[in-house]
């Protein structure tokens, strides 16, 4: 197995409470973004170039993306619901509208039709592949519905082609949310430039990095102008056009927009993790094909693999705790892994779980029985390019630990 170099932030060895741990090994951060040399000296850049605000690298990063993803139009934006919330409103989404989604996702994808005045309808998932179901998608649609928001989870691509047939049966908007999946494809294409929209996050536990941040990819050169422009107050013109070498230019207000912009300094930091996304991309995957291989005897649920003619981004590798089968419940198995100095993650408890919704929507769990199951068996353990191949091993004993086998 090849070890990646060793990064200037790596594996993130902070230790947790005594309390929460009974180990003295250093302890193992799911998520921990992989910062090297050279993306520090890039920020380093930025802040002695006088201009730190969003300008020339953000282009250039905006420019490399759409690049890498053979799009149309990037526009860089500060989150991955930022990118979200500024597609819908392109999409003129108007109270009383219907956007079905997935229950087994982050509460930005909902948040984000809430903020547009539209309705969330939820669509259950399938139980192999944790994506939306198609069929539950055709059963959901209402002469109110305006669009579908797909997710492609963990970094496995959603079906499109009967997401993509039903939008166009029903003459609805495709918004994809792309935030697991930067390096993903479905039967050729790069996921996000399937559907009229694709909104990718670079948060700080993405295969992307840029500390916050997101990007909106469309093929529509006017829907891609509206979003620059609401990304920026609803200015016709940023602030590198109106301060930058070519003189000062007056602005006018053309709509209510919203400070959504991506920064220099952040974009500093996905140039070059930008450029190693297919390096890191293969780590991942010997580190996902050697816990495919050293718990295929543990009684766990493993995630499937990838479907054919599709790539697989490999975000999240997760795992399912049935205490049926372990007799111990995911919640006690997570502990387990953090006395061991293991760090894992939820993603997620289903959307109706959360107190929010049910107040606000009326959601309940049983409603959507295999989001329900999934959210209270589910975990993600490490899998990341900062991991040696002793950190793997770590990940592993701790499993079997946790399993007492």
């Amino acid at each position: 197995m090849l070890e990646p170099s060793s990064p200037v932030i790596g594996p993130a060895l902070a230790e947790p409470s005594a309390s929460e741990r009974s180990s003295n090994v250093p302890f193992l951060v799911f998520g921990a973004p992989q910062i090297l040399e050279e993306d520090i000296q890039e920020v380093v850049a930025v802040l002695r170039s006088g201009w730190i605000g969003t300008g020339p690298r953000t282009s250039q990063f905006e420019e490399q993306f759409r690049t890498y993803r053979r799009a149309s139009q990037a526009i860089a934006v500060n989150s991955g619901t930022a990118a979200l919330h500024l597609s819908m409103i392109a999409a003129n989404l108007q109270p009383g509208d219907e956007v079905i989604t997935t229950p087994m996702t982050f509460c930005a994808t909902v948040n984000a039709v809430l903020h547009s005045e539209a309705t969330p309808v939820l669509a259950d998932i399938n139980s192999r592949t944790l994506n939306l179901d198609p069929w539950q998608v055709e059963q959901r649609i209402t002469p109110r519905t305006r669009a579908i928001v797909p997710v492609h989870f963990a970094g496995r691509p959603c079906e499109m082609a009967p997401l993509v047939a039903l939008a166009q049966k029903h003459n609805l908007f495709l918004i994809e949310d792309c935030a697991h999946a930067i390096e993903a494809e479905y039967h050729g294409r790069a996921v996000g430039t399937i559907g009229d929209f694709g909104c990718f996050s670079f948060y700080a536990t993405k295969n992307l990095t840029t500390g916050e941040g997101g990007m909106v990819l469309t093929s529509d050169v006017d829907h891609a102008e509206r979003i620059r422009c609401l990304a920026t107050h609803g200015l016709n013109a940023g602030a590198w056009n109106r301060f930058g070498g070519n003189g000062f230019r007056h602005y006018e207000v053309l709509e209510c927009g919203f400070k959504y912009n991506l920064t220099d300094m952040q974009a500093a930091l996905g140039i070059h993790q930008l450029r190693r996304c297919e390096t890191n991309w293969r780590r991942r995957s010997e580190i996902w094909r050697t816990y495919d291989s050293e718990l295929a005897n543990v009684p766990l649920t493993l995630p499937v693999g990838p479907a054919a003619n599709t790539r697989h981004a490999l975000h999240l590798y997760t795992v399912l705790v049935d205490v049926a089968v372990t007799g111990i419940s995911r919640d006690e198995f997570l502990s387990r892994m953090t006395s061991q100095g293991v760090g894992g993650g939820v993603h997620y408890l289903s959307l109706p779980q959360h107190d929010f919704y049910q107040r606000r929507l009326g959601w309940r769990p049983e409603d959507y029985p295999v989001s329900h199951r999934i959210g209270q068996q589910i975990v993600s353990l490490p899998i990341s390019p900062h991991m040696k191949d002793a950190d793997v091993q770590r990940v592993l004993s701790a499993v079997r630990q946790a399993l007492r086998c």
